[in-house]
C-alpha cells in the first residue's frame, strides 16, 4: 500500500472517531443538539492569533468562526521568490459534546505571485483555496485547572485554485498552562506531512512551539512566541519569532493583528489582521 495513502488513513480516521474516555468533562449532558446554556459557557478561547493552538474546545451546541481577514505572505527559496495575499482564510467551529469540537478550515481567496531568480519570470495564479478538516479532543483542563492538553489531528485536501497542492495531514498536540499573575504560557508539538515548496515530492516536518501572554491593558491581550520547524527531508531547522495582540470588542468577539517572522532568509514572513465570533 502507498505510505503517504496509509498515513492519510490513519489521520482521516482519527478525525472520523471520536476520543471516548480521557477527560472528565462537566458538560457531559450536552451535545451538538442539547447545547449549553449561555450563562454556563466557558470563557471565549482561540486558536489564534499565535500558531500555538488553543486546547480549548468550543462550548457543546455552539459554533465560533476565526478568520484571517487579510494574511501576507512573503517567501524565498533559492530559485524562486513568492508573494500571497490571503482573503477571509477561515475556520468554522462546531462543539460537538463538552470535549470535542469539529474544525472547517477554508481559504476563501488567495492571490500568489512567483518570480523566477534565474529568468525573472512572473507567474501570477489567483482563487480559492484548500479545504482542511480538523477535530480537537481536549483531553484535560476543558472545565478548570492550571493545565490543558488536547489531540488535534487534520487532513488538508487540496482545492486550491491559486497554488499546486497536495493531500496533507499532521497530529497536533497544544497544552496550556495558567501561571501566577494572569500570565498564560502555550506549548505545541506537531507532526506534519507537507507537499514541498517548488515539487510535487512530499516530507515529514516536526514544529514546536512556545508561547506567553498577558493583558496588555483590560481588553487588550499581548502575545509573543517562537517557534522552530525541522524538515526530515532537507535536514533544515526554520525559526521563527511571532508578536501580536488580540482585542475583546464584546463578549463573543474578537479582533487581533501580528506578524510572524522568520529569521533564516528562506523562513516565510507573515502579515495579519483577524477576527474571531462565537455564536
Amino acid at each position: 500500500m502507498n505510505k503517504n495513502y496509509s498515513v492519510y488513513t490513519v489521520l482521516l480516521f482519527g478525525l472520523l472517531t471520536p476520543f471516548k474516555g480521557f477527560a472528565q468533562q462537566s458538560q457531559k449532558k450536552f451535545s451538538l443538539f442539547t447545547p449549553v446554556p449561555r450563562a454556563q459557557m466557558r470563557e471565549m478561547e482561540t486558536d489564534r492569533p499565535d500558531v500555538t493552538e488553543s486546547p480549548f474546545t468550543v462550548d457543546a451546541g455552539h459554533f465560533q468562526l476565526e478568520t484571517d481577514l487579510v494574511r501576507s505572505v512573503r517567501e524565498k527559496t533559492e530559485t524562486t521568490q513568492t508573494n500571497t495575499i490571503l482573503i477571509n482564510q477561515m475556520n468554522l467551529k462546531i462543539g460537538i459534546t463538552g470535549s470535542t469540537a469539529v474544525q472547517i478550515g477554508f481559504q476563501t481567496y488567495g492571490r500568489q505571485s512567483e518570480k523566477e531568480w534565474d529568468t525573472n519570470e512572473k507567474t501570477i495564479t489567483d482563487g480559492h483555496g484548500d479545504l482542511t478538516l480538523r477535530i480537537k479532543q481536549n483531553l484535560i483542563g476543558n472545565d478548570g485547572g492550571n493545565f490543558a492538553l488536547a489531540l488535534l489531528p487534520y487532513v488538508k485536501l487540496p482545492t486550491s485554485k491559486y497554488e499546486d497542492s497536495r493531500f496533507e495531514g499532521g497530529l497536533i498536540i497544544p497544552m496550556q498552562y495558567k501561571l501566577p499573575g494572569d500570565w498564560t504560557l502555550g506549548f505545541q508539538v506537531e507532526v506534519d506531512r507537507l507537499k514541498d515548496q517548488d515539487e510535487q515530492a512530499m516530507h515529514t516536518e516536526f514544529l514546536q512551539t512556545l508561547t506567553i501572554s498577558h493583558a496588555i491593558i483590560k481588553g487588550v491581550d499581548g502575545i509573543a512566541e517562537t517557534y522552530y520547524t525541522y524538515d526530515f527531508k532537507a535536514h533544515q531547522f526554520s525559526n521563527y519569532i511571532n508578536a501580536a495582540i488580540q482585542m475583546d470588542v464584546a463578549r463573543d468577539f474578537k479582533l487581533d493583528a501580528g506578524l510572524n517572522l522568520g529569521l533564516q532568509h528562506t523562513a516565510a514572513k507573515h502579515f495579519f489582521v483577524g477576527a474571531s465570533y462565537r455564536l
